[in-house]
């Protein structure tokens, strides 16, 4: 962490509202990015960094500094993502997996926004699965780190990470015939 989003980080916690405002900006894009790739959904992706950053806001003086700044962002949203995910629970499977996946291309592509096959093949994932191997593979945490921000054990993340891409793997190979 550079010594600049330190200073910040300090700053924001003795009250100075421009460095929490600094701070937010530096880290919102890195944070939103992210979440359209969990969640697959640009419009829950905004709302989801909307609500990490006023929970940011309301926690700054809970930050310790024993993980990237980013890092903490990224722990809150994921949380913030999965306790949304447990409200809508009662959507049906074949919704969320049929329906819903041609719903979150055609968002994709009215917008303009690339689409590949393999976020076709993420979006089918579970969503334990789909954070794990996003973690893991794509921002490049551990599995103690990416078992942290998920609450769970690393061992587990390690069986979601796997499960997950041997899903991928078969999919993108029944993709090429």
């Amino acid at each position: 962490m550079s010594d600049g989003t330190l200073e910040l980080i300090k700053r924001a916690q003795q009250g100075d509202a421009s460095a929490l405002a600094e701070l937010l900006r530096e880290h919102y894009t890195f944070l939103f990015k992210y979440l359209i790739k969990a969640t697959m959904d640009p419009s829950l992706a905004e709302e989801l960094a909307q609500d990490t950053m006023v929970r940011c806001m309301e926690k700054i003086g809970t930050y310790n500094g024993s993980s990237s700044f980013s890092s903490w962002l990224i722990t809150i949203a994921t949380r913030l993502y999965i306790d949304r995910k447990r409200r809508w629970k009662r959507e049906t499977q074949w919704f969320r997996q049929e329906r819903g996946a041609a719903a979150i291309r055609w968002r994709f592509e009215s917008r303009n926004m690339e689409w590949s096959e393999v976020l076709d093949a993420l979006s089918r994932l579970p969503l334990p699965q789909r954070v794990a191997v996003l973690l893991k593979h794509y921002y490049g945490y551990s599995y103690e780190e990416i078992g942290i921000i998920v609450e769970t054990a690393a061992g587990t993340v390690k069986s979601r990470v796997s499960a997950g891409l041997h899903q991928l793997r078969k999919e993108l190979k029944e993709d090429e015939k």
